[in-house]
């Protein structure tokens, strides 16, 4: 299993899972969305959309969140996967969550699971909480526990969209923030061996437009200036690769 970069390094949310809703409130985040739940309803409606163009169906899947915080994502959509658990390294943060299954991670870059548990893995606005290495190690995870074909999806926030920069920088809960664009998000994924499948852009619209106007922030996915983005990629099929045709053995041979 890998080790973090920093041994010393302690679940920082453990210190704001208390308080974590009122740290996150902002007038320039609420002037986009007065519910904190839109955000989680607009990454879900990314995320169904992804899996229905991949024709994977929810209720086949074994799906894990990585990062799962308080666990506002699975108590929104857990109940159309086959299995919906959780994982997050602050045991304070993980306590709000009884819904379903949940555990702590022994480090953010170590996940408790054994490998191929999860058809489907999520880390949602989790990255730009790691560091330095310990991207790829946490990347190296997630490939470790999918499944042979499995998907993950990594949102993150978009750096190169100025408002998303603000509300960063004023968010006390990402005082250690770093933002990952897309091609660096890419990059993580083809270091860890999975296939990078798609990058898709959202939450162009506040919630007040957004309710008329879907449509038209479903046809700028593809355009860089969105306020967060989804990077989905495939895990090697792993049981095919392994198969070898030595000589003697093609088709018809014994």
């Amino acid at each position: 299993m890998p080790s973090p970069t920093d041994p010393k390094q302690s679940p920082e949310f453990d210190q704001y899972a208390p308080a974590y809703t009122e740290l996150l409130e902002d007038p320039l985040r609420e002037r986009f969305a007065r519910d904190p739940l839109h955000f989680h309803r607009r990454k879900w409606l990314l995320i169904e959309a992804i899996l229905k163009r991949l024709s994977v169906t929810p209720e086949t899947q074994r799906w894990l969140d990585v990062g799962c915080g308080q666990g506002q994502l699975l108590q929104l959509t857990g109940k159309k996967f086959k299995q919906a658990t959780g994982c997050d390294p602050s045991a304070v943060m993980l306590s709000s969550n009884s819904s379903f299954m949940v555990q702590q991670q022994p480090s953010p870059v170590e996940l408790p699971f054994a490998d191929g548990s999860f058809d489907f893995v999520t880390a949602v606005c989790v990255y730009h909480h790691v560091h330095g290495k310990d991207r790829t190690l946490l990347t190296d995870e997630i490939r470790r526990v999918l499944a042979p074909g499995g998907l993950c999806c990594i949102i993150e926030h978009n750096p190169w969209n100025p408002v998303t920069q603000a509300i960063v920088r004023r968010c006390a809960v990402d005082i250690d923030a770093e933002l990952l664009t897309a091609p660096q998000t890419r990059q993580l994924i083809q270091r860890s061996g999975l296939e990078p499948l798609a990058v898709e852009y959202f939450l162009y619209l506040p919630e007040s437009l957004f309710r008329f106007l879907s449509p038209t922030e479903d046809l700028l996915r593809k355009i860089p200036l969105g306020g967060q983005y989804a990077a989905v990629a495939r895990a090697p099929v792993r049981s095919l690769q392994a198969r070898q045709i030595t000589p003697g053995q093609e088709s018809g041979s014994q």
